[in-house]
């Protein structure tokens, strides 16, 4: 007798069903050929009982405490995928994902990863758990690739690195940080950014708001937009920045751009927040792919800095990376390293360990690091030569006189084509190219082969669809 049961006599239900329970379920249940007794004094002690001259056996239909729940909507880039898996047309074009494939269009395990592994196979290294601030080869590693073995950062022991779950987990523990420690701080995002970004700092319950990045008119970076937007931020606001190749857009600041937006995050005493996913896999150089974290660090700005191994060494489903958080001293250091640690414990406990040791055996041997450096330059170089060839199949099949030049000035994997929602729609609807809706492509997913292809859908979808 409940508002959340729906009584099902069985005296409607088929006759093998039908059955009777007498005498208070004294008696004994005959099914079939067996029989089940009942024992009162061993009954279960939480149901309540009460007595009836006749029971019919009923079936309770429960409404799901879970009712509330409503269903999710699709991720924007990861149910792109699932489309494209849909799809049977041989001519599908999957550019929404960036992750790296070869000329012909299949994912690549680096060679020196496979090197990194056969090591720890031999060494008959154990599965043990990490500590929770990860694997110090891998933490003293990234620290000095990131900054520079020299840096005086490194050699005063101002840095706190602590071994994250990629690039995500290490951008949501550095959120935990600031909800903490700064409860009311603003993080100021540009727009457009990854689409992760918003929903890190949502479920962390860190506010924040947008400054220009990207202009539509010039399909380039609307630098006093942004300029002025962190002017206006209030004092001491944490400002996320792409430490190279943006995403979405594949627009970076020049050198003298950053040197400017440094100064306005001094002058305003922000507190500058990176998230470096792409070092030595946008131009093929870790050094020059890191000089933007490292123009910060020279000014004795406190900074922090998120980094991921999933492009650069392929560790796409390792989930390997590190949160930074540079101080002005070794004190202060430890203790914010401390403090990562006591976030991190109730979150995930302690990272893996594969992922960590390929990127330590990589780094800290010679001919690995160098034969890494060799594999990202390839990676790059392809990158690159396919963003040549699409700019140069644009500009002999479009008869209009438009500018495609904008395509040459983007760096690393991806490409902000200016196409908007309707026509990008077109590009997946007739052409079968899917991609995020709001005109980023995924080069990394496109080969030489297919540059004139999807040249003639951008082409088609610019002029043809409004």
């Amino acid at each position: 007798m409940t508002s959340t049961s729906t009584m099902l006599s069985l005296a409607s239900a088929p006759p093998t069903a039908s059955l009777s329970v007498h005498e208070n379920l004294k008696g004994r249940l005959k099914l079939g050929g067996g029989s089940l007794s009942f024992n009162k004094e061993k009954a279960n002690p939480f149901i309540n009982t009460k007595s009836f001259s006749r029971i019919s056996m009923v079936a309770a239909v429960k409404i799901s405490r879970f009712e509330g729940v409503t269903m999710a909507p699709p991720d924007p880039i990861l149910g792109v995928s699932e489309a494209f898996k849909a799809d049977n047309d041989e001519k599908k074009l999957n550019l929404g994902v960036g992750a790296y494939r070869t000329e012909e269009l299949q994912p690549y395990v680096l060679n020196v990863v496979k090197k990194a592994e056969n090591l720890m196979v031999e060494r008959g290294e154990n599965k043990e758990y990490l500590p929770i601030e990860g694997l110090a080869a891998f933490n003293k590693a990234t620290a000095e690739l990131l900054f520079g073995a020299s840096n005086p950062v490194i050699k005063e022991q101002r840095v706190a690195t602590v071994q994250g779950l990629s690039g995500t987990g290490s951008l949501r523990l550095a959120a935990a940080m600031i909800e903490r420690y700064f409860p009311g701080a603003k993080v100021l995002i540009s727009s457009p950014t990854w689409g992760n970004h918003k929903n890190i700092f949502n479920d962390a319950r860190v506010p924040w708001s947008e400054y220009r990045y990207y202009d539509p008119k010039t399909v380039g970076l609307d630098f006093d937009g942004m300029i002025a937007d962190i002017k206006a931020a209030p004092e001491g606001s944490f400002v996320l920045l792409h430490g190279c190749a943006h995403n979405p857009t594949g627009i970076d600041p020049t050198p003298e751009q950053w040197e400017k937006i440094a100064d306005v995050i001094q002058e305003k005493n922000h507190i500058p927040f990176f998230d470096v996913a792409y070092q030595g896999f946008a131009s093929g150089s870790l050094d020059a792919d890191a000089g933007s974290v490292r123009l910060f660090a020279a000014r004795g700005m406190e900074l922090l800095v998120a980094q991921s191994y999933s492009k650069n060494l392929g560790l796409y489903a390792e989930r390997i990376g590190a949160i930074n958080v540079v101080c002005t001293s070794a004190d202060a250091a430890a203790r914010v390293k401390s403090q990562l640690k006591r976030l991190a414990r109730p979150m995930y406990s302690n990272p893996p360990i594969h992922g960590a040791k390929i990127v330590a055996n990589v780094v800290g041997d010679p001919t690995l690091f160098n034969e890494w450096k060799a594999e990202m330059e390839m990676m790059a170089g392809r990158i690159k030569n396919v963003r040549q060839k699409l700019y140069d199949s644009l500009t002999a099949k479009d008869k209009s006189g438009k500018d495609w030049s904008f395509i040459l000035k983007q760096i690393g994997m991806f490409s902000f084509t200016g196409l908007n929602k309707a026509q990008s729609d077109n590009m997946t609807n007739k052409w079968h190219v899917y991609m995020t809706k709001d005109g980023r492509i995924s080069l990394a997913g496109l080969s030489l082969a297919k540059c004139e292809y999807l040249a003639d859908a951008i082409i088609d979808s610019f002029h043809n669809v409004s």
